[in-house]
């Protein structure tokens, strides 16, 4: 297991972080994603502890609150030490009827964060996340109620998820102009068959020295193994029920074609090599796992230590190239013999 400081601050946290959005259970959409009861949560928990993993994530949406109480319950039925686990969560969704009850304003974010604390069973929130982007709050409202949290040390390092390039700037603009606490990391979607993400935001990401926490690198399930072209639909993934996130499936049979036969060369999973590919990108801090079962777990951390070779990640990142788009082509262009 390697390790990363989070963006520019001297925290260290472990390159597979645990997510636990299948902890506890609920109905709708937390139906088909969650279900994960207390018992087979202290094991996963464990096995990753165990494994070097030292990063945890969850949010207070997640089965309606479940799953930070679950991941509390793990921690002490585990006996790991608060100080030896990085526990992140997020607020922004609804947590309640009423119309404050959802959103990045202070007052939401001022109930989120107490809620979230006496749920998680802890005195302080090491990475505390906006989970989506508000339309109508001012962001400077979100950053100076995220610097007062800060400041009463309810939370350690703040982040956001889900955010436009040009928003996690324009955050980073007003902290600096304000003097309040910046935002240390981006979490967002990325895998080998959704790369968008290397158009604007990861060179900004690079730029201002941002961390990286990428969500869903088996892009919903669909890179497991399970699926393919013949077999679009398969009774035991959870994408079956829950076609997210958004995908060119055409693009990721393709890709699926590349990443099975180098799995086999390893003797190992599409889902490690999926993982092993996100994790050799530099400007990746951290990948966040999910699982139901153990079997699933260890096949997800065996990806830690598989090492691609260069033809291999050649052929991957060829398959999975993202087409050129405007402005980046003209840029390019442009930019072409600026040292010659």
């Amino acid at each position: 297991m390697k390790y990363h400081t989070l963006g520019e601050t001297g925290l260290v946290v472990s390159e597979i972080c645990l997510g636990t959005m299948t902890f506890s259970s609920g109905e709708g959409m937390w139906k088909a994603i969650a279900g994960v009861e207390q018992e087979q949560a202290d094991q996963l928990l464990k096995t990753s502890f165990d494994a070097g993993v030292n990063f945890v994530d969850t949010a207070d949406v997640y089965s309606n609150g479940g799953s930070e109480m679950t991941l509390a319950q793990a921690i002490r039925n585990t006996g790991i030490a608060r100080k030896e686990i990085v526990i992140a969560t997020k607020a922004f969704g609804r947590t309640g009827p009423g119309r404050n009850d959802l959103g990045a304003s202070r007052g939401h974010l001022m109930d989120a964060i107490d809620a979230s604390l006496k749920r998680l069973g802890t005195e302080y929130i090491d990475l505390y996340q906006i989970h989506g982007s508000d339309p109508i709050t001012p962001m400077e409202e979100t950053l100076r109620a995220l610097d007062t949290l800060v400041a009463h040390g309810k939370v350690r390092y703040i982040g956001c998820s889900n955010w436009y390039a040009w928003q996690v700037m324009k955050s980073l603009g007003i902290s600096a102009a304000k003097n309040l606490a910046r935002m240390d990391t981006l979490q967002a979607y990325y895998s080998i068959a959704g790369r968008d993400l290397e158009r604007e935001i990861v060179p900004m990401l690079k730029d201002q020295r941002t961390g990286l926490l990428v969500w869903s690198p088996l892009a919903g399930g669909l890179l497991s193994g399970k699926f393919s072209r013949e077999n679009q639909k398969p009774g035991d993934s959870r994408r079956s029920e829950f076609d997210f996130p958004i995908v060119d499936k055409e693009r990721a049979w393709r890709i699926l074609d590349v990443l099975r036969p180098v799995a086999e060369a390893h003797g190992t999973s599409v889902a490690s090599v999926a993982l092993a590919w996100v994790l050799s990108k530099p400007f990746v801090t951290s990948v966040i796992i999910g699982a139901k079962k153990i079997e699933q777990l260890k096949e997800n951390l065996a990806a830690a230590d598989l090492q691609l070779s260069g033809e291999e990640m050649r052929k991957l990142d060829e398959v999975s190239e993202l087409p050129e788009e405007y402005p980046g082509w003209m840029v390019k262009r442009m930019g072409t013999n600026r040292l010659e």
